[in-house]
């Protein structure tokens, strides 16, 4: 029943974004294009919500209206944590960067992501001549529906969950690769070479960060014995960040990359390719890609919270408030690299995933087994994962300052005699 009620949700968005581009093209040269978008996104949404209650009361029964509130109230949940998120990283980079950030829009500037917001949906919304249309306005659909997707089996408490799947890892980490396809089929659509190469940089770094996310993700299963995400958070005795740092920090900036947060904004780098996938975007298409951004930013902190911070365990406060606690403070060191580290090249992006983040992550998988296998204690994981760390930063120091050039001082009359 639940799975039956999210399809029909997810069918309900589908044909109404369907009907609405279909509307809208079809009204352009009618009555112009403002007009034509707002008369087609009026009518889908109608069409939309209908769609949702036909298949829910004929097909699936008076009981799917309970999940399928449950997912509308998810999707509204996510629109304000990305407010959040976009208030909360402004006003933190403005501090890293002795600068204020928003102040004027609202108090302390709290209304300043609901202007960008109005301005993103008012903003024209151009369409490249030569673009191919239907994959042109597929693409944000596709790029959208599966970071939201993710969210049906994410636990914020032992009972809050929209559906705890027993193969809710798996599940995650499944629908999360697919948004690959949307940034391949953004740049491909728009027909623009900044547009395919950003497309195709994408496809290199997200493929190859997903090795160590998966890897990783299985090492947490095998020291739990489930891939439930509840079970996972209630056999942490101690937190997997104490029994696997080295697996958390690899966790952490494979998810870092997948979402294409600085310094691993490399397919869509304004100073090289102009934007990448989403250079011939703008308006409500473009806030598309930009809302699925601080979706999966979002959820590779629930992801760490839940496999390696113990999720909503905690004294005092409710479980939910501990959850959102953890996750936004993964969040923010999130946002302090971003204020810190400088972009990567694209060969040392590369360099790092596959000389470095994958064989980490498959060692760890072994040592974990191992671990498993002669029962050892859980602090002798901890120190092997921590001489790990120690010797993989030894060794990228040695390599940094293997040929550090030395610096001589020439006096002015020694360059006169030479020359």
């Amino acid at each position: 029943m639940p799975e039956l009620a999210v399809l029909a949700f997810v069918a309900g968005v589908v044909v109404a974004l369907g009907m609405s581009a279909w509307l809208a093209v079809s009204l352009v040269p009618v009555v112009g294009a403002d007009w034509a978008w707002g008369v087609g996104i009026g009518v889908a949404a109608l069409v939309g919500v209908g769609v949702i209650l036909i298949l829910a009361l004929v097909g699936l029964g008076w009981p799917a209206l309970a999940y399928i509130g449950g997912l509308l109230a998810l999707v509204t949940f996510l629109s304000l944590v990305t407010f959040a998120q976009v208030w909360l990283e402004r006003k933190y980079l403005g501090r890293l960067q002795q600068r204020l950030g928003p102040t004027r829009v609202g108090p302390f500037g709290l209304l300043q992501p609901v202007a960008d917001a109005v301005k993103l949906l008012l903003k024209e919304d151009i369409l490249p001549s030569w673009a191919d249309k239907v994959v042109y306005w597929t693409a944000p659909l596709i790029a959208f529906v599966p970071a939201f997707m993710v969210w049906v089996t994410i636990p914020f408490s032992p009972t809050l969950v929209l559906r705890n799947l027993d193969l809710g890892l798996l599940y995650v980490i499944a629908f999360s690769v697919l948004g690959i396809t949307g940034l391949l089929v953004a740049g491909w659509g728009s027909a623009n070479k900044y547009g395919v190469l950003g497309s195709l940089r994408s496809a290199a770094q997200l493929i190859s960060y997903e090795i160590p996310i998966v890897v990783v993700a299985l090492t947490v299963a095998m020291l739990a014995g489930s891939l439930n995400l509840v079970e996972i958070v209630e056999r942490q005795s101690p937190i997997y960040a104490l029994v696997q740092p080295l697996g958390l920090v690899l966790f952490l900036l494979a998810g870092l990359a997948e979402v294409g947060r600085t310094p691993f904004d490399i397919y869509h780098a304004e100073s090289e390719i102009v934007g990448g996938p989403f250079v011939e975007y703008s308006g409500a298409h473009w806030a598309a890609f930009y809302l699925a951004e601080y979706v999966n930013t979002f959820l590779v902190g629930a992801m760490t919270t839940l496999l390696f911070l113990g999720g909503w365990k905690g004294p005092v406060l409710p479980p939910v408030v501990w959850f959102l606690l953890k996750t936004f403070a993964v969040v923010l060191v999130m946002f302090w690299f971003r204020g810190t580290f400088p972009r990567l090249r694209i060969d040392q992006l590369m360099a790092l995933g596959w000389q470095v983040l994958v064989p980490l992550s498959f060692l760890t998988m072994v040592l974990t087994g191992a671990a498993l296998y002669w029962g050892w204690p859980w602090w002798v994981l901890s120190l092997v994962s921590l001489a790990m760390m120690g010797g993989v930063g030894w060794a990228w120091h040695w390599q940094v300052h293997r040929h550090r050039p030395s610096i001589r001082l020439v006096p002015a009359r020694e360059v006169r005699r030479a020359i």
